[in-house]
């Protein structure tokens, strides 16, 4: 932390300043954005409280991974909505996406 400077003179400084330090014992961290998701492998993760205040610090190998933001439209759902409506596949899957996934709204939808 402070280059030079002895690790125990450090540990008493930080308990007057009322800072406590603990390791976790994690195995992945995993970070959500709107996005994406950064995983974080063999991490070491430090908990610092600080006057009440938590924070951590991670370091380790981390990757990033996109998140899908396209709804899965199973067959099933498609094969209702062209069941009730008469609508081709594709008709039938624009719908259920405006909809966000709710068939109902979709088949309604058509329907009027």
């Amino acid at each position: 932390m402070f280059p030079g400077m002895n690790p125990r003179k450090l540990q008493q400084t930080m308990r007057r300043m009322g800072i406590q330090q603990s390791e976790i014992d994690a195995k992945e961290v995993v970070i959500k954005c709107d996005d994406k998701e950064i995983i974080i492998s063999n991490p070491q993760v430090s908990k610092v409280n600080m006057m009440g205040q938590e924070t951590f610090q991670i370091i380790g190998e981390a990757t990033e991974r996109e998140i899908s933001s396209h709804l899965k439209i199973s067959d099933d759902d498609l094969k209702i909505i062209m069941g009730q409506t008469g609508a081709d596949k594709e008709t039938a899957r624009k719908k259920l996406e405006e909809a966000s996934g709710d068939i109902a709204k979709a088949i309604l939808s058509l329907k009027n």
